[in-house]
């Protein structure tokens, strides 16, 4: 709640940024704010970042159209030039988001988890840069956080506070701290500018979006705003996140006791937590995709593939509380105690950052599970029948199919036991993106068909994907995977239903 009210009154602040950009009255805007310094501040910064952004695009747009002009659809020579604009413009993309910051992150983070959705070389360029080169908040922001949140300097709430952060994302930083009692914590801190600006950038990328779509009707990429809109106040609210985090982890105890010792969330400091500031246990472990380290420890990388499946697959189909980021960086590995097979320890699933959550009702969970039951026996009726159910529309429902699966309609509906595979060798990557490339006006279509939450149901299926490919080599993933969200399926099914027979 707190968090919309923050979201509007930054939102009336920036109207009066804007007029203030456009008719020279940031003077007259400053003054009748009830928020002066704040209204400076967006007074001074939308204009930069909105010429910034409108140079970006304009480049962007340029290249695409003369270095293309003229060559031939379906030419070496075209496809060539193409990779290079691709290329050039990733990285102009790239260089945007860092310097403008916050959700410009999210966005480029988003854009390289969607998979054979967009071009490769934008998946490729944002997914190598995003995760792990974000921003960092000096030490003296961090300190006037702690100050306004809690009244006191992170030296005097802690024994011990590392000034260096561990890990920074696109909303905050981490940091590791004792607290008097001894335990070691985990200090989730949020950027300064966040909640002064994320107002404005929406503002701008939804101008920057609707643009680009009048300009290139099949880039149509306003979902994506949209869906930002509603996330962004939740994840700039930590104590939306505490509860999250609380919510998931009681839903393992009372719906899937038979995994919840296996799936873990750090226990949140509620009397040190704030919208701002998350004190959490901290946690040792294995980033998921850390075969080596995972080895190290004891574990069998199957097993932790085997893990994330089923415990994602319990949140979707009996939870219908869904986890909606699951890339490598927020999920962790390590062994379960005192648990050991012939030397092989069991692995325990470590889940971080709870911010984005989806709930999905009973109607979505049973036609997605049915979907991919259908999918698993190669049932083309009943793919086109639950595709239809959830959004997808009978004239896309193949190519809806072929987005969750991986796989062309040929190889979708083939009988064969492994006909879900993937290989992961370099000529199906080929054959996959060129799958992308051909259809990216109906990608595009479809996305701005379906509904929101199976839009987040994509990301987290191209995140577990790109998850799992890191811990199995060998192309037996996938069908595994299909078959424990079949298993699961049909476990809630019985669950659900038993009591009223």
């Amino acid at each position: 709640m707190a968090a919309r009210s923050l979201w509007r009154s930054r939102a009336r602040v920036l109207a009066l940024a804007g007029t203030a950009a456009c008719g020279g009255a940031a003077a007259a805007a400053v003054a009748t704010s009830d928020d002066p310094a704040t209204a400076l501040k967006l007074c001074t910064v939308v204009p930069v970042r909105l010429a910034r952004d409108a140079a970006t695009v304009a480049s962007i747009a340029f290249d695409y159209q003369y270095s293309l002009l003229g060559l031939p659809d379906g030419s070496e020579e075209r496809a060539r030039i193409k990779h290079e604009v691709h290329l050039r413009s990733a990285l102009k993309l790239q260089e945007l988001c860092f310097k403008n910051g916050g959700i410009y992150i999210k966005l480029g983070q988003h854009i390289g988890q969607l998979e054979y959705l967009v071009p490769e070389e934008y998946v490729k360029t944002m997914r190598e840069s995003m995760l792990n080169k974000c921003p960092v908040s000096s030490y003296d922001q961090v300190h006037e956080v702690f100050k306004k949140e809690l009244g006191e300097t992170p030296d005097k709430v802690f024994t011990e506070f590392d000034p260096v952060p561990i890990a920074s994302a696109s909303l905050a930083q981490v940091h590791v701290a004792r607290t008097h009692d001894g335990r070691k914590v985990a200090v989730k801190v949020q950027h300064t500018h966040m909640t002064d600006t994320a107002a404005a950038d929406h503002a701008t990328v939804d101008f920057i979006v609707n643009t680009l779509h009048r300009i290139f009707p099949s880039f149509d990429y306003r979902w994506l705003v949209d869906e930002i809109s509603e996330s962004l106040p939740k994840e700039l609210d930590f104590l939306v996140e505490a509860k999250n985090s609380e919510k998931c982890m009681d839903n393992f105890r009372k719906l899937s006791p038979h995994i919840a010792d296996y799936v873990y969330a750090p226990k949140v400091y509620w009397n040190l937590s704030t919208s701002k500031l998350l004190i959490m246990e901290f946690m040792d472990g294995a980033q998921i995709n850390d075969v080596k380290t995972i080895r190290e420890l004891g574990i069998q990388p199957s097993e932790v593939s085997k893990l994330v499946s089923q415990a994602f697959a319990e949140m979707m189909f009996k939870h219908g509380f869904v986890h909606c980021d699951p890339h490598a960086a927020n999920l962790l590995v390590r062994p379960m105690p005192s648990r050991s097979i012939f030397g092989n320890k069991k692995p325990q699933l470590v889940l971080l950052d709870h911010g984005l959550y989806k709930e999905l009702d009973v109607s979505t969970r049973t036609n997605y599970a049915a979907l991919w039951k259908a999918l698993v026996f190669a049932d083309a009726k009943a793919i086109k029948e639950n595709s239809v159910k959830l959004g997808a529309g009978e004239d896309l429902c193949a190519l809806f199919a072929g987005i969750l699966t991986m796989r062309p309609w040929n190889r979708v509906v083939d009988p064969a036991i492994d006909h879900l595979v993937i290989q992961g060798s370099d000529s199906e990557r080929s054959e996959l993106q060129m799958y992308a490339s051909q259809y990216f006006s109906e990608i595009s279509e479809l996305l701005r068909r379906l509904p929101r939450v199976i839009l987040l149901m994509l990301k987290t299926n191209d995140c577990l994907r790109s998850v799992n490919t890191a811990l199995v080599l060998h192309g037996y993933l996938f069908i595994c995977i299909y078959r424990i969200l079949l298993c699961s399926f049909t476990f809630w099914a019985i669950s659900a239903f038993l009591p009223c027979v």
